[in-house]
């Protein structure tokens, strides 16, 4: 495995992800912000946070995947999204979980998360952009 995944003592355990990424393989792939738009480029999920960080998880596993790669892979996740309040994470951590499931993986590379005041597109809520790192 070219990522091992870990919370050190001294840093606080994080459930839904993990504090470090000890990254040992030799190709990096950056996968750029990924919205909730599906292979015809239609928004998926339209005013609905669970299914766009749904639909976002799921592009950045077809992507992983046309690189050779998986989630088990992912280096670092960045998390954009529109007029964040905390009130809003049980609808990401559902969305998160909704693609896991689809996935077949349990998601919890290092990650930050960013509230914004817009995205590129209005109906976008969501955007996710992934590092990951293969042999």
């Amino acid at each position: 495995m070219t990522i091992t995944l870990m919370n050190p003592s001294g840093l606080p355990s994080i459930d839904v992800y993990r504090q470090v990424a000890i990254a040992s393989g030799s190709r990096l792939v950056f996968i750029a912000g990924q919205v909730s738009w599906d292979a015809e480029g239609v928004t998926v999920g339209e005013g609905d946070l669970t299914a766009q960080v749904e639909q976002c998880y799921l592009n950045i596993g077809t992507a992983l995947a046309a690189a050779g790669g998986s989630f088990d892979d992912v280096a670092k996740l960045t998390v954009h999204v529109v007029d964040w309040t905390p009130d809003k994470m049980p609808l990401l951590l559902e969305g998160i979980s909704r693609a896991a499931a689809k996935l077949g993986v349990t998601p919890v590379p290092p990650a930050t998360l960013l509230g914004v005041a817009a995205l590129d597109v209005p109906a976008h809520l969501v955007e996710i952009e992934a590092t990951a790192v293969l042999d």
